[in-house]
């Protein structure tokens, strides 16, 4: 079971960089372990990461085998007017994640 924890502020002010947290429970295989029995135990890692904010890119990350289970990213962003984020996360075989939050500006 997959599940998403994304943390932004709750009412920052305009003109004010906010801190976005986001991590997605993710097992996140490499393709290079081996089972208790020496099988290869297949790939399987989310390989891209975007946050829009009203439908501008504002955050992009793109993950390979090294990354760890449950990843978590921090990013900053400078909230100009109250809207809406969407977090997307997409995996190599192009299962999609996706959350959205609002913010309000002050």
């Amino acid at each position: 079971m997959t599940n998403i924890r994304i943390a932004i502020p709750e009412s920052p002010k305009v003109g004010d960089v906010i801190e976005i947290k986001t991590l997605i429970r993710h097992e996140m295989e490499s393709g290079y372990r081996r089972g208790s029995r020496g099988e290869v135990i297949p790939r399987n890692i989310i390989t891209r990461f975007e946050c829009h904010f009203e439908d501008e890119l504002v955050f992009a990350s793109d993950f390979f085998p090294a990354v760890s289970a449950n990843p978590i990213l921090t990013f900053y962003f400078r909230v100009q007017r109250s809207g809406e984020f969407a977090f997307k996360w997409t995996d190599q075989n192009g299962e999609i994640w996706q959350d959205r939050r609002q913010i309000s500006v002050a």
